[in-house]
């Protein structure tokens, strides 16, 4: 597991799971993580778009939030990008899915005018995605993103590679702090799953709760 470094946060509780405990949907997995969460996860049926819920209320959606303790937020990846959220009284927290159809739809955007937070008491933590040296894209991509050039390198005619943690840093400007990112699910089998890489099923989870 992979926790943010959240020393300034002790209400909030967060983690990402790994490769080593497998399918985060298995029944084996929920087994173990039954040791680790407050109560069992609800998941969203992710559609890559912007709706925020609260949790435990699962439906289509890309973004949870809770404000009561003991209420775990949750989300499922492999490849695109886990933001956790928290605001640093401790009173709310978030999860959102945010691969490129998220983030282009404003899922980011969404997810912290729901936490009712002004922005500056906000710490957003970038779990494991797709890194910029292995997410090639194209044209369709590149124009969604038109307002941040500085996150495309061109490889090839009409494509390029696409950094993701650029973008969501750019979308969360004027937080508290935006740590995390510096991961490649893509490009470390042996520790992330990877659908772009395995075109498998297989899934982490990335977790958050105000303790």
């Amino acid at each position: 597991m992979i926790e943010p470094d959240w020393r300034i946060l002790p209400a909030v509780r967060a983690f990402v799971t790994t490769r080593e405990l497998g399918d985060v949907k298995s029944a084996h997995a929920l087994r173990l993580l039954r040791g680790s969460l407050p109560a069992d996860p609800v998941w969203l049926q992710q559609v890559h778009g912007k709706r925020v819920v609260a949790a435990g209320e699962g439906g289509k959606a890309d973004a949870v939030l809770a404000r009561k303790a003991g209420s775990v937020c949750a989300v499922m990846v492999a490849d695109c990008m886990p933001v956790l959220l928290a605001d640093e009284a401790g009173t709310v927290v978030a999860a959102a899915h945010a691969g490129w159809r998220g983030l282009a739809a404003g899922v980011l955007e969404a997810t912290v005018d729901a936490m009712a937070v002004p922005r500056h008491k906000l710490h957003a933590w970038l779990g494991p995605a797709i890194g910029p040296r292995a997410y090639e894209v194209g044209e369709d991509v590149r124009l969604a993103f038109s307002s941040y050039p500085q996150a495309f390198v061109p490889t090839r005619p009409h494509h390029w590679r696409l950094d993701l943690y650029a973008v969501a840093r750019e979308k969360l400007k004027g937080l508290k702090s935006v740590s995390g990112g510096g991961f490649c699910t893509y490009s470390e089998p042996e520790r992330f799953f990877s659908y772009r890489r395995d075109r498998a099923s297989e899934r982490m989870g990335a977790f958050v709760w105000l303790a």
